[in-house]
């Protein structure tokens, strides 16, 4: 009897409740939802205030998502070595300390010194994030890990609502209202000024969440945390890498990861500019074409949200591949919508492909470290190496946007296409047993992969 009550419950193993670990580490993923989802409209707001293309403006991405990259195997041997808790407190310790050098950067009125700061930060978002997935797949029994990842992840787009709002109300309402083109017209002291300005608006909000960093810090200092997969602190690097090579179940989800990121951070970013200019064509000024597309970004993100909770439920009845696989078609469909419709129709399926991202991230996740044990320190960091992807992928399609033209501006929705139905391709059409395991032996499966291998074939044609 104990023993089914165990495994109904996510939060429980050999008897021992994870309750309080887990809300802790819960809350990790709402802050570094927060980081992500105020830095994706600085995109729009550095491009302006320093006067700068859409193409160097995705430089905060490209820096952003590169400290993914840079530190995630320093993060995954630095846990190794010690443990997990300790992987998280580094974290926190470098966000906050990439937050508050929003302050030093904006005193020396460059653009390169933030770029810097937002590394430095997203060093430790690296951290938190090789650190807190695999620390919650431990908090429990392994069949229920997915469900749990997936429970921790619903957390995440709450901060990301917080970080929106917060970048519209507080950051893009209180910015000159000066448009692009004319601050353009500015001489350089008139320039210097407005920048100063702004610049001083879109500081505070870093520098307060850095303060709520330094605090999240100590108290996870204080805790007592579960020592979960611990026990080895020897770092075999290279036959860990090979041992995790040998594993195509981990493979395609590497590959999958990367392009989803890249999709997710490009439908997410550029939904302001793709929104301003369909709503300036309409008529309306650029500053408020832009607050206008960001309250349509937190509508996406809110169905984001209420969608992970939704997929979280379903996970309970349904296998998370044959799920993944579904709403992976569902926004390939609404990606067609948002290239040939370009209208506000096409907005309206842009923001609705948030609803089928919601599960990707974790479940992606889950299914790639299932039966890892203590490799899956070195796994996670692979998994968030993936996250390049979102360094990778908006450069392309902002250089696209400047061409200024109706195929660019199209063309650009293609490679948020072609990201989303590689992943496709690579992790979901293919048939997956009970496990998430790759099964093309299945006598079912024969047209569903030739399906995958043409869907990938279409999509680069696209």
């Amino acid at each position: 009897m104990s023993n089914t009550s165990e495994n109904k419950s996510i939060l429980k193993k050999d008897g021992v409740s994870y309750l309080v670990p887990f809300i802790l580490i819960t809350f990790c993923f709402a802050l570094w939802g927060f980081a992500n989802d105020i830095t994706n409209p600085m995109v729009k707001a550095f491009s302006k205030i320093f006067r700068m293309s859409v193409t160097d403006g995705t430089l905060v991405q490209v820096a952003f998502y590169g400290g993914y990259f840079a530190m995630a195997f320093p993060a995954a041997m630095f846990i190794r070595k010690y443990t997990y808790k300790a992987g998280v407190m580094m974290g926190l310790g470098l966000y906050a300390v990439g937050a508050l050098a929003f302050f030093p950067a904006k005193l020396t009125g460059n653009y390169y010194p933030f770029l810097l700061a937002y590394f430095v930060m997203t060093c430790g978002l690296s951290f938190l994030e090789t650190s807190c997935n695999p620390y919650i797949l431990s908090m429990g029994t392994e069949e229920t890990a997915t469900r749990r990842l997936n429970l921790a992840q619903a957390f995440n787009p709450i901060g990301s609502l917080m970080g929106m709002f917060v970048a519209m109300n507080f950051i893009q309402n209180q910015l000159h209202p000066m448009d692009t083109a004319e601050r353009a017209q500015l001489s350089q002291a008139e320039f210097e000024a407005v920048r100063d300005s702004d610049l001083t608006i879109l500081i505070t909000p870093y520098l307060t969440i850095g303060i709520v960093i330094l605090v999240m810090l100590l108290v996870i200092r204080m805790s007592k945390m579960p020592k979960n997969a611990d026990k080895s602190h020897s770092i075999d690097f290279i036959p860990t890498l090979k041992r995790l090579y040998a594993v195509k179940r981990y493979r395609y989800g590497v590959v999958a990861q990367f392009f989803y990121v890249g999709a997710q951070i490009m439908c997410w970013t550029f939904i302001i500019q793709y929104g301003t200019r369909l709503f300036m064509a309409q008529g309306m000024e650029e500053q408020a074409a832009e607050v206008l597309s960001q309250k349509y970004n937190i509508v996406a993100m809110v169905i984001f949200c209420i969608s992970r909770f939704v997929c979280t439920l379903m996970l309970k009845y349904i296998n998370p591949g044959q799920l993944l696989k579904v709403l992976a078609i569902a926004a390939s469909l609404c990606v067609l919508g948002v290239i040939f419709l370009q209208n506000i129709y096409g907005m309206y399926c842009l923001v609705g492909v948030s609803a089928c991202m919601s599960l990707m991230f974790p479940t992606i996740y889950g299914i790639a470290l299932k039966g890892m044990g203590d490799d899956a320190k070195f796994g996670a960091a692979g998994l968030i190496m993936a996250i390049l992807g979102g360094s990778v992928l908006p450069p392309l399609q902002a250089a696209i946007i400047d061409c200024k033209t109706l195929w660019g501006d199209a063309c650009s929705k293609s490679v948020v296409c072609t990201s989303a139905r590689l992943f496709c391709g690579y992790h979901c059409i293919w048939p997956q047993n009970a496990s998430g395991a790759l099964k093309r032996e299945d006598n079912k499966s024969f047209f569903r992969i030739l399906l995958g291998k043409r869907f990938v074939i279409f999509t680069i044609l696209l």
